[in-house]
């Protein structure tokens, strides 16, 4: 193959990487990586960045494609493009060097960072990986692509969607998703052209796959509605409460999600 027409024809990233190059705008991104839609006001809060600085590195994100905006009466909020977009940033993360841990307190933020946080718009981490085995396990779904487990492809990527779609709904999808809250039928049942029912990304911390997609963010909403999990200020971290221990226990099996 002719290389230099491959080049030609190969996405051009580099505009995107210069928006992504900056610091500050990195952690505004950063900020809004769990899905949220946030006020200007709170993101300069949550990113550390003066309001000024703030409002003129959201403007760049905006036009770069990065972020959307969305109009509420007399305020902005601002909010990801789209999982493709976190989905970079966590596969950035993967490769970027990890600052030292240089304290008691940072070395607490990066295990709760590993034991349950927010991908997006859906529930990453141990507690991530560890809701999907238990759909898997229960016949809620099943693996199609040859292999077992919730181990990714050798083909997928750390930290980004896999590449093909290795689940399908299992023959215990209703009973088990209704069983925890989740109206499988509602989904089941969306408009033409919502977003995919079934996405799985490659989580970064465990090096399997968790639960993405409509389904994915549905069992997010439904345990954040029902105070199974809260999200810490300021992070992606999320904690397991005494009564989400209870539920995940009782409705799926799961024993160490604390």
């Amino acid at each position: 193959m002719d290389t230099d027409s491959t080049a030609k024809r190969a996405a051009d990233i580099a505009p995107v990487a210069a928006l992504l190059a900056d610091r500050t705008r990195a952690r505004i991104i950063a900020a809004l990586v769990d899905g949220r839609a946030l006020p200007a006001s709170v993101i300069a809060q949550e990113s550390g960045v003066s309001a000024s600085t703030t409002s003129e590195h959201l403007a760049r994100l905006v036009t770069g494609g990065l972020l959307h905006v969305e109009p509420s009466g007399r305020h902005r909020y601002y909010r990801l493009a789209g999982p493709d977009v976190a989905a970079a940033v966590e596969a950035l993360a993967v490769i970027a060097p990890q600052p030292p841990v240089t304290s008691l307190r940072e070395s607490t933020r990066a295990a709760a960072m590993r034991r349950a946080r927010t991908c997006y718009d859906h529930l990453a981490g141990r507690v991530g990986v560890g809701l999907m085995q238990a759909f898997v396990d229960r016949g809620a779904l099943v693996r199609v692509d040859g292999r077992a487990g919730t181990l990714p492809h050798s083909a997928d990527r750390s930290a980004a969607p896999a590449r093909t779609e290795p689940y399908a709904l299992g023959p215990h999808a209703a009973e088990v998703f209704d069983g925890t809250g989740v109206e499988l039928d509602a989904l089941l049942h969306r408009p033409a052209g919502a977003r995919p029912l079934l996405r799985f990304c490659v989580d970064w911390s465990e090096q399997r796959h968790h639960l993405a997609g409509a389904l994915g963010a549905a069992v997010l909403d439904r345990a954040l509605q029902a105070g199974w999990v809260v999200r810490r200020p300021n992070g992606r971290a999320v904690d397991v409460t005494d009564a989400g221990q209870r539920a995940l226990r009782q409705s799926l099996g799961l024993q160490d999600v604390a």
